[in-house]
């Protein structure tokens, strides 16, 4: 059989016999306990600002929800030295735009997620309510596709990763919201496909909805456009063979065409291009030369963080193995026509996660990262959790392939294999938040202190207002006038670190042109002194806690 002919089999069993009917109550009870040990597990542990990537998505929330996308250099400063009060460390990663504005250099649909949650004195929540709709919309589609059990197996297998539940530990970053995003999104295509008892309007709303969820992880991350495009290739080629009117089909690639153009519009008003970004050019890099590298440092630990991948890799095998034997033996038409749509499923699953995950094993920066202490750090540093985040928003189609895995396996087998991969990922869950928060006098998690850092060295103390290596800055202990919240509380219900605040000097190889920038940018700023009196002037720059959540104000 043809690529081409694979690609168009049917997408739809001839019989629908294996379908499942009845309320699935122990399904559903199991899928709920596993998400609610999720949330228990992430909200039972104190946060911290792990790298200067926390510091830049703080800021930048907390000044969207006082309407700002950029700030002047005074609402800079004010919203600084608050952040400086509570973590040790300022803004950090954010650019200064030709008009003279200042704006995180990241990609910006995170704190367009995150605000509303920020608003209401629950950020904490956004990853988790991002993580609630994906696995509801992993739970039907599995359930779909697979028949009982189906869906809650995904859902296991996407809760219990180690690096997802370090994500959704911490609110500061996207990378849970923009994978859970990724599974909803796939889940919601999925069952589009196969609900061929459905209603047209039905299935087009659905799948309006997935390719939107897909659309809002390319805003968090441009480079899940990769699990975007594998969409718009599949649908076009597969949705005639699922029985999906033409109509629905414009509808969703319209809305990618205006997702695209609205993403180009705010590129042109904010970078000044409609393809350029917050990041500096030859900042984010990929090259041939980077992949044997890191062929040598990521699997390992990929596999540590993200056991399922074990399971899903096994699918793709078992898959393509079933197909070619199918080929050559005498196979009844209904099971035949089960194998190609396994594969077809397969196939376009594989594609996405294969295709995001061989982006970055190009990526220089992370192959760049593997003298640095390890990945892993001191039983998971902050090495480990900022490079292992980039292969995260795959999480959710590897959680398909190893629940259609597990459904091959004897009756007792799944239990047991999703018992092992759960123990496995929240074991992996604390070794990985185990680093230091981001502050002055630490070491971020790598063993033996900072690379090029002897262990007896120590860093600036917090509130001196000296600079630190990297460029980053030692803000001033006494906050500024009217900064400082009335009740000690930091921003968004996050917990300052215990103790002596750790090191804000991150190692080279994780900053490699931004610490040249910051470097520059600090320089120009005033002394501790001038820095305080001129913002104690400021008229407008106030503080007021509200909810439990610090409200520095911003505006001039």
């Amino acid at each position: 059989m043809s690529a081409d002919t694979l690609v168009a089999a049917e997408l739809m069993p001839v019989d629908h016999s294996d379908a499942p009917r009845r309320f699935p109550t122990a399904e559903i009870a199991v899928a709920v306990g596993a998400f609610a040990l999720l949330c228990i597990a992430v909200l039972t542990k104190a946060t911290k600002l792990l790298e200067p990537d926390d510091s830049a998505y703080l800021a930048s929330i907390i000044a969207l929800t006082h309407g700002h996308i950029t700030l002047s250099t005074a609402q800079y400063d004010a919203l600084s030295a608050q952040l400086s009060a509570h973590y040790g460390t300022g803004i950090m990663q954010w650019i200064h735009l030709s008009d003279g504005r200042w704006m995180s250099e990241k990609n910006p649909g995170y704190p367009f997620f995150a605000a509303p949650f920020q608003m209401l004195g629950i950020l904490r929540a956004t990853p988790l309510f991002a993580g609630a709709v994906a696995s509801i919309s992993l739970f039907v589609a599995g359930r779909r596709w697979l028949g009982n059990w189906g869906g809650t197996g995904a859902v296991v297998l996407f809760v219990s990763s180690g690096v997802a539940i370090s994500f959704a530990w911490r609110p500061t970053m996207p990378s849970f919201t923009d994978a859970a995003l990724v599974a909803a999104g796939a889940g919601a295509l999925l069952w589009t496909f196969l609900a061929d008892d459905a209603s047209p309007r039905r299935r087009t709303i659905f799948g309006f909805l997935g390719f939107v969820s897909l659309e809002g992880a390319v805003f968090i991350r441009y480079t899940d456009i990769v699990m975007l495009l594998v969409a718009v290739v599949a649908a076009p080629l597969t949705f005639k063979r699922a029985r999906i009117p033409a109509r629905s089909l414009s509808w969703w690639l319209g809305s990618v065409v205006l997702f695209a153009g609205g993403v180009m519009l705010f590129d042109q008003a904010f970078y000044g291009g409609a393809l350029k970004t917050g990041y500096g050019a030859g900042e984010i890099t990929f090259a041939f030369r980077a992949i044997i590298p890191n062929l040598r440092i990521m699997p390992p630990n990929l596999v540590k963080t993200i056991p399922a991948l074990v399971l899903g890799l096994a699918a793709l095998v078992w898959m393509a193995a079933r197909m070619i034997r199918s080929r050559s033996s005498v196979t009844e038409p209904v099971s035949a026509t089960k194998i190609r749509r396994d594969a077809v499923i397969g196939l376009v699953l594989a594609t996405g996660w294969l295709g995001l995950w061989g982006l970055y094993s190009a990526y220089t920066w992370t192959a760049g990262t593997g003298s640095a202490g390890g990945l892993l750090g001191n039983g998971g540093g902050g090495g480990g959790i900022a490079v292992i985040r980039f292969y995260l928003p795959a999480i959710g189609l590897i959680s398909l392939l190893g629940a259609w895995l597990l459904l091959q396996l004897p009756k007792w087998l799944p239990t047991a294999v999703l018992v092992v991969v759960a123990v496995a990922g929240f074991a992996s869950f604390r070794n990985l938040t185990a680093a230091g928060a981001v502050g002055p006098n630490g070491s971020d998690g790598f063993p033996g202190g900072l690379p090029g850092q002897s262990r007896g060295t120590r860093l600036p103390a917090p509130g001196s207002g000296v600079k630190l290596p990297n460029g980053f800055y030692s803000a001033p202990a006494a906050s500024p006038p009217g900064l400082k919240a009335s009740n000690g509380k930091p921003p968004a219900g996050l917990t300052p670190p215990r103790g002596t605040p750790h090191s804000s000097e991150m190692p080279r190889a994780l900053l490699p042109t931004t610490a040249a920038r910051h470097r520059k940018r600090f320089l120009r700023l005033r002394s501790a002194n001038t820095q305080l009196s001129s913002l104690g002037s400021l008229q407008g720059t106030t503080g007021r806690v509200r909810g439990g959540r610090v409200e520095p104000c911003v505006t001039t």
